[in-house]
Parts: structure tokens; sequence; C-alpha cells
């Protein structure tokens, strides 16, 4: 089968289009960079570049996108662009192509503001139902690209599905607090309770999701690792996180001991993969029980996929430099 896959030069693009070559299928890969997975170097701003790599393809994964880190390198003109005016012109090349799924991969951060509850309130329990508020132009444009796959899918039956994914990429976390409270893969561990997802999880939801849009027609879904808490521990989530991850995992105080690692005194947010589980059929196999498992066997708790992927770093070098000259401009 033909698949095309935009942003192949990046972490998801690769991953997928790896996964896809293994499972047989001609991938092919869009990218503004060469890479060993890019087999056409264009951009989704060029129509006729678009309309090249779409045609005869059965799906679509639109994982191409300006993300929150490029906020401090990019214009808001650049993401209405890359992230609204890019993705239109995906769907109307899908329309006339006869694509039978379309995949957007979307984010957690449209939800903005709702992941933050005020004062004295219970950490956030965050699923499909709640609605946006997104507080950057990275938020706005992803959230208007997933109302435009509903449109399409409205006016042109085109089946599409959004995914709204949580943490996978190997950065560093953009909170400079947290980065000197914390050790790297320490964030990372405890990410995995509320807001942070194998990449090996989220190919499998992505081919999931590729299966069943036809079916579907149009829906968006939270793709993040499956949390331990119900809803009724958000109280003490947000206000005495260790006790209640004590209480669920005994085990996990000696383990970060051993590392000089440390839970997060408070989860203000919980992503919550219930209707990605229910509808889609998809079990994210990482999660913190498997960190905790992981390093209790001195293992890398990453998937092998996402070792693999991320062993090449993040950005290029010139954008890291930018990135840490902005916020050293920011923090006088």
């Amino acid at each position: 089968m033909k698949i095309l896959v935009t942003g192949s030069a990046g972490h998801l693009g690769e991953a997928l289009v790896r996964t896809l070559r293994k499972l047989g299928h001609e991938a092919i890969g869009l990218d503004l960079l060469n890479s060993p997975f890019t087999t056409n170097v264009g951009s989704i701003l060029d129509r006729a570049c678009v309309r090249m790599c779409i045609a005869g393809a059965r799906v679509v994964f639109h994982t191409a996108t300006l993300h929150k880190p490029h906020l401090s390198t990019h214009r808001p003109q650049d993401f209405i662009d890359t992230n609204i005016t890019g993705t239109l012109n995906l769907l109307e090349e899908a329309v006339e192509g006869g694509v039978e799924s379309f995949v957007f991969t979307s984010t957690t951060s449209v939800f903005g503001h709702a992941l933050m509850p005020p004062a004295g309130a219970p950490a956030a329990w965050i699923t499909e139902d709640v609605t946006p508020i997104p507080k950057n132009i990275y938020g706005v444009t992803k959230a208007a690209a997933e109302d435009l796959c509903e449109l399409f899918h409205r006016n042109h039956a085109l089946a599409c599905l959004a995914l709204r994914t949580s943490r996978f990429f190997p950065e560093e976390d953009d909170d400079p607090a947290a980065r000197a409270a914390y050790a790297d893969e320490n964030l990372k561990a405890n990410e995995f309770l509320f807001r942070r997802v194998d990449l090996a999880d989220v190919v499998r939801a992505h081919l999931l999701a590729a299966e069943r849009a036809p079916a579907f027609g149009f829906r968006k879904y939270i793709i993040s690792a499956t949390t331990p808490f119900i809803e009724g521990d958000m109280p003490d989530v947000r206000s005495d996180a260790p006790r209640i991850v004590r209480n669920l995992f005994p085990e996990y105080q000696t383990v970060y001991f051993r590392r000089g690692w440390k839970m997060h005194p408070r989860i203000d947010r919980v992503y919550v993969n219930d209707r990605a589980r229910q509808e889609l059929g998809w079990r994210p196999r990482y999660d913190f029980q498997s960190v905790i498992d992981c390093l209790e066997n001195g293992e890398d708790f990453r998937s092998p996929l996402a070792r693999v992927v991320g062993s090449k770093g993040y950005h290029a070098q010139k954008f890291m430099k930018t990135l840490a000259l902005d916020k050293a401009k920011a923090s006088r």
C-alpha cells in the first residue's frame, strides 16, 4: 500500500516510515529536509509537490508541523502558513486523490489554559470533552487544523482522525526551573504518570487510526501513556503527588532513591487515554509501571524504536543556540 508521511525527517515521521517499510508498505516521506526516510524533499506549502506525493496514496499521516519550541525562532505567520495552510493543501489534495484515511498528528497543547486549574482546585482531568483554550500561536494553529479536518469530513466525507499526542520528543524540558530541579530522565519518568507517551506507542496509535478512520469518519483522541490515577485522585494528585504515587507503586521510592531522583510534589493535569483505548483498540505498552520495572533491572525505559530515532538528537545546533540565547535574554 502506498502511504504518504509528511515530516519524514522528524522523530515521529521517521518512526512511521521505518515501521511502514518493515510492514511492507510503500512509504513516501515528504519533508523540507533530506534524510534516509525522506523520499521527496519539498514543502507542504507547495501544492504541486503535495499533489505529486499524494498521487496513488491510500493513507496520509500528516506529522509535519511547526511546534512549541519553534515559538522562539519563527514568526506567528510561519505557524499559520505551515500548520493551517499546509494542512489545507494536504486535505484538498487528499480529497482529489481519493485518500481513504487521513491521520493528523495534533497535540495536547491545544488545551492550553485548560491545563492549569486555579489554586486550591484538584488537578485537571483532561479528556477529549475538555474545551481547548490555546495559549499561543502553536496551540491556535493546531486547533484550527483539527477543525479543518472535521470540515473536510463533513463536506467531502474524508475520513480524518486527529491524534492529540502528549510529550514523546527527546528534548529537554522547556521550563528552566524544571531542568534545574530534576535530572532529565527523572522528569521524563515522572511524566509517564500524566503527560508523556513512548514513540513506539504513538506509532501504534497512528497505524490503528488509519485502519479505523473509514469507520469513524472524524474523531479526536488523546494519545498519552495510561495514567494509573482515577478522577477521584485529582485532589490528592494536586496537593501531594508523592504520597499517592507511593500508595500505587510502593517500590518506586527505592528505585528513585538509588538514582537520587524525586517525584513532583504536585501534578496539575492528567491526560486520559480511555477513548483511544476503547475505540481504537490501542494498548500502550509503556507506562509508569514499565518505567519502574526497567529501572529496577538497570534498563533504558524507552522503547527500542524511541532509542534508535532519538539517537539523532533534536533540532539542528543552530536552532538550539538560538533557543538558548532567547532563554538567556528572557531571564535577564
